[in-house]
């Protein structure tokens, strides 16, 4: 029997937000102590170990945990959560302190950015429980699964994150390396050949530019592709881009950020 207790535990992650989950978490964590929020703290040290942090944690006895990252380290830890074989996952709390440069999860719900804002939230005991989706996918022929939290994207979406996640292995900080990698996508994008079938019933079989698949309704640091998705519904939005003009994609750019891309 695991010994459980009510401290939180804090999984940083020290390169969010261009270094901010280092250089501001003094700030944050006395912040914490500020609240009378007991909790233990570790920082990330590579790519996927707040996967294996938020496992370990829970096996240790804590239920809830603090996220000091951006959507990449939350995308790790809800994995985390839902592998994890010691608790069902309704029964652990997950809390966000937003450093990351994107920070699109925390936009669906009106997670305060400003530090103080969102531990108040935490000391309150705001808390929801939302869907999570499961992702099967091949990787190198094997069989792979992921859960997301937010979005996942396929065909241009796909394309601009590979870019922007090559830009972010060299290194390459800042909310402009989305954007850049958007705009040189789309010079040499095309169209990507999807068969996508909802609910059984084949609806697509043909070039798509994008198809966006969600539970939350912003993604890539504030687009808004999927406006009507809710997070508690028990449903995936789907947002189908059929093939288009670079002119037409250039025109109606703004729709992707005015939530009128209906």
């Amino acid at each position: 029997m695991i010994e459980t207790t009510d401290r939180w535990f804090a999984i940083v992650n020290p390169v969010a937000g261009n270094g901010k989950g280092l250089t501001d978490w003094p700030q944050i964590s006395k912040l914490l102590r500020d609240h009378q929020i007991t909790f233990d703290f570790v920082f990330s040290e590579k790519k996927f170990h707040s996967i294996e942090l938020s496992v370990e944690a829970i096996s240790k006895g804590y239920r809830k945990i603090i996220v000091v990252g951006g959507d990449g380290t939350i995308h790790e830890v809800v994995n985390g959560i839902m592998i994890q074989k010691e608790v069902p996952t309704t029964d652990l709390l997950l809390a966000v302190i937003a450093v990351g440069t994107g920070n699109d999860w925390i936009r669906m719900f009106g997670i305060p950015r400003k530090y103080t804002d969102a531990i108040q939230a935490i000391v309150e005991g705001h808390s929801f429980l939302q869907d999570i989706a499961r992702v099967s996918y091949y990787k190198s022929n094997f069989q792979q699964q992921r859960y997301m939290a937010n979005v996942a994207g396929l065909g241009f979406d796909a394309s601009v994150n590979k870019y922007y996640n090559r830009l972010k292995d060299e290194g390459r900080r800042g909310s402009w390396i989305y954007k850049w990698g958007m705009f040189k996508t789309i010079l040499g994008y095309k169209t990507t050949r999807m068969k996508v079938i909802i609910d059984d019933q084949p609806v697509e079989d043909e070039p798509i530019f994008s198809s966006t698949i969600g539970i939350g309704k912003y993604n890539g640091g504030g687009m808004i592709q999927m406006p009507d998705a809710v997070a508690d519904d028990g449903l995936l939005d789907v947002t189908l881009i059929r093939k288009m003009s670079k002119l037409r994609i250039v025109s109606k750019f703004m729709s992707l950020y005015n939530g009128k891309i209906y």
